[in-house]
């Protein structure tokens, strides 16, 4: 701030006073403006998620299924099989990993099910104790091509169904050398 020159009892001391509060004024109003800037984006922020707007979900909820795992007896015949089907196998020491999509699989080596150590699965879970349903993208003809491929036997079906889509769509019926029970289900 320029020197302002001393007239009407105006002096140099009173100069630096009106300098001192000036600078200290310029101070308070960057912390009142970045205050009020807090205040406005945490508002906006809390009436975006009042209102639903927020992509984030609210406070949580299940989306979807990760993986399903199973214990699994023959080990060799059923990651044949399950490549017959066209699925990613990935083995590792204690489970082999089957990828369908987004999610997978995880089939127990009967080591590891077998193990009173491991805890982490359900205590009387047995082979075959699976019963999994798959979307089958393609046709009627097709489905059955693949079964056959896989050396399969189709147990019952085309039968209609309800499906975890909430509509109605077609499914086949198998076993997988386990003796799980697999549907592929097509919806129109």
């Amino acid at each position: 701030m320029p020197e302002l020159p001393a007239r009407d009892g105006v002096n140099a001391e009173t100069t630096r006073e009106v300098k001192r509060l000036g600078s200290l004024t310029g101070r308070l109003s960057y912390h009142v403006v970045m205050a009020s800037r807090r205040r406005f984006i945490g508002n906006a922020i809390a009436a975006g998620v009042a209102t639903g707007s927020a992509k984030a979900q609210a406070a949580g909820r299940v989306r979807g299924f990760d993986h399903v795992a199973l214990p699994m007896q023959n080990t060799e015949a059923m990651l044949a099989f399950y490549r017959r089907l066209g699925f990613d196998v990935v083995e590792g020491p204690t489970a082999c990993s089957v990828y369908i999509g987004d999610q997978m699989i995880n089939f127990h080596r009967p080591a590891h099910w077998q193990d009173e150590g491991f805890k982490l699965r359900a205590p009387a879970a047995k082979p075959p104790c699976g019963d999994l349903c798959f979307v089958w993208d393609g046709t009627p003809a097709a489905l059955k091509a693949m079964v056959d491929r896989a050396g399969a036997n189709i147990i019952e079906g085309p039968v209609g169904r309800q499906g975890g889509r909430r509509k109605a769509g077609s499914s086949v019926y198998l076993r997988d050398p386990d003796g799980n029970l697999l549907e592929f289900m097509i919806y129109p």
